[in-house]
């Protein structure tokens, strides 16, 4: 078929057309106020879809969302830390300087103090990951707290469900939040005993349209958080699902998690009520009543935690900005693992920094990740990297799914958030920072492990035109990813 040829009238018409578009989506795009370069990716990207251009950026584009703090919750968070800020004032003392700069960077950037634990332990691989996680619910007296991006319906989430459904019959108040597209795949059927058992149960960020005058599809809880009793919490990459245990999936993902006791949990259970609060819209008028359980008086510890939370409520990028500071105030070695790497360029030149200064730096990465885009963008980065004297490693036994940070032996960052676009800018993230050996060691300790199961990339390594073509390609779409 033959398609007629268009008069100069209708070619006029398009081309005003076209460029009526393009002017103003750059205005609606150029007035979000971001980085540069992720503003120009979304004019150039969108540019070439002519007017599907406005129904992607309307459902998956930038934007500045609202997430009231609970004011008088974290007030009453900070006065039950003020027994422990001694202990953590005389440990900060001892602190290197750079150290303390950045426990009030974190502070500053996303309002939760430095706090104490009396004890942290990491938890390597699902299996005893969800062991640890199950004691801590049958252990529970109160109430359990929950909050996940990926809850699937299959064996392990089956039984924890179950054993939710137990305790809540024996008294226990269980509150469990689901990102709705992370967890799309529970249903009515599987929820159905939560609710007979008096389980409140809530979605983040409905994805139904309507909801909204504008969709929230791009902007998920990707937190994982437990607390039991306000005593016990954990958090950090393992999701709920057979994917994460090896002793269903011979495949499974590697993954690490961490196990916090202490007040510090405090900030984790203040966090999980914050999302609660944001996407329930539960009235906390009767805090009081409830604080005294949920914020429970605990022993200090010895050991400085702090919480680190961020997302699109806060343009601080505050997990962004902890991680380009630990960096850069490492003297020995900073160790990184991450499922996505694809940085920006704060961190890009930290990390190029350090290693050119003399510090030990290490990247490790999956070998193949879940997302191709992202593989290719992360390589791109790699000859540079290399260049600079960072050493790069591939973890080629399964995929890898641990988001850790080791800088000497005074820190450590274990939590939710990759080292890409998306965690520090678009998804809720929460992050533990633990400042000295306790975790540091043992972390440093599992980075040596996975390195067995790893492959160094070398300066020099074959590399086909179109592999690195595409490559490069996926790189210009890094600051969207």
């Amino acid at each position: 078929m033959i398609l007629p040829e268009l008069s100069q009238e209708w070619k006029t018409g398009l081309s005003l057309a076209w460029s009526g578009y393009i002017a103003v989506l750059s205005v609606w795009i150029v007035m979000q106020k971001r980085a540069p370069v992720s503003t120009m990716s979304w004019i150039l990207s969108l540019a070439l879809l002519p007017f599907a251009g406005f129904v992607i950026y309307y459902f998956l584009g930038p934007q500045r969302l609202r997430k009231q703090r609970v004011k008088r919750l974290r007030s009453r968070a900070s006065a039950h830390t003020q027994a422990d800020l001694a202990r953590v004032r005389d440990a900060a003392q001892n602190a290197p300087p750079a150290l303390q700069q950045m426990a009030r960077l974190g502070t500053a950037a996303c309002g939760l103090p430095v706090s104490s634990a009396t004890g942290v332990a990491l938890l390597s691989g699902g299996a005893r990951t969800f062991d640890a996680i199950f004691d801590a619910v049958r252990a529970a007296r109160d109430h359990i707290h929950l909050e996940y991006y990926i809850f699937e319906p299959d064996k392990i989430g089956t039984a924890l469900r179950d054993l939710l459904v137990e305790r809540a019959g024996q008294g226990v108040s269980v509150r469990l939040l689901l990102d709705a597209l992370g967890s799309k795949r529970i249903g009515r059927k599987f929820m159905a005993p939560l609710h007979a058992a008096g389980v409140q149960v809530a979605l983040f960020h409905d994805t139904r349209i309507g909801r909204r005058l504008r969709p929230v599809t791009n902007y998920r809880t990707h937190r994982k958080i437990v607390v039991c009793d306000g005593r016990v919490g954990f958090t950090g990459g393992v999701n709920v699902t057979d994917e994460e245990d090896k002793r269903t999936r011979p495949d499974a993902y590697h993954d690490v998690h961490l196990r916090i006791e202490g007040s510090a949990v405090r900030w984790l259970q203040t966090t999980f009520l914050e999302d609660w609060t944001y996407a329930t819209g539960e009235d906390l008028r009767d805090i009081d009543h409830l604080m005294g359980a949920m914020l429970p008086q605990v022993e200090a510890g010895d050991i400085p935690v702090q919480i680190v939370t961020s997302g699109p409520d806060n343009m601080l990028e505050p997990i962004h900005r902890m991680h380009v500071e630990a960096i850069h105030s490492a003297s020995e070695r900073a160790w990184l693992t991450t499922p996505y790497f694809v940085p920006g360029e704060p961190a890009m030149m930290a990390l190029t920094s350090a290693a050119l200064r003399g510090v030990d730096v290490r990247l490790l990465v999956p070998r193949r990740s879940d997302s191709a885009i992202v593989s290719a963008a992360a390589r791109s980065y790699f000859d540079e990297l290399i260049a600079s004297g960072v050493k790069v490693w591939e973890y080629k036994a399964r995929m890898l799914h641990s988001k850790t940070l080791v800088v000497d032996d005074h820190c450590a960052m274990i939590g939710t958030a990759n080292f890409d676009n998306r965690s520090f800018r678009l998804n809720f993230e929460v992050s533990a920072v633990v400042y000295g050996p306790e975790l540091a060691r043992p972390l440093a300790a599992q980075f040596e492990t996975d390195l067995h199961s790893s492959g160094a990339v070398r300066a020099h390594r074959p590399q086909s035109f179109w592999r690195r073509l595409g490559d490069a390609i996926a790189r210009l779409f890094s600051p969207l990813l």
